[in-house]
């Protein structure tokens, strides 16, 4: 069975830090392209970041210098580091295996205070 399975979500204060999981089972996170997005209440998703296989990264402006992703091959999981995280990072966020076209169920991040 092919799946991601997201967790780490939780309510931080503005300038706190997160780190959010993503674990593969059924597919590679290592030999495929990998994608972060978050969905904002009533607003569309949108792309966060990219992974790919030979450790390039891309980021969305609007986090650029504020997150980053990782992966750790041994364990198939991806990483998503959230630093000085603003009320308008909020959101559910989702990774993908853009190869498999193959979503996770989301985690929840709420910045607030």
């Amino acid at each position: 069975q092919v799946q991601l399975v997201e967790s780490g979500g939780d309510w931080v204060q503005p300038g706190g830090s997160l780190r959010l999981s993503c674990a593969g089972s059924g597919l590679s996170v290592s030999d495929d392209i990998m994608t972060w997005h978050r969905q904002a209440p009533e607003k569309a998703r949108e792309w966060v970041a990219t992974l790919w296989p030979g450790g390039a990264t891309i980021y969305s402006p609007s986090v650029t210098g504020r997150f980053t992703v990782s992966r750790d091959d041994a364990k198939n999981t991806v990483y998503l580091q959230l630093v000085s995280l603003k009320p308008e990072d909020t959101g559910v966020y989702y990774c993908q295996d853009h190869d498999t076209s193959t979503w996770g169920q989301g985690t929840q991040v709420t910045v607030s205070s």
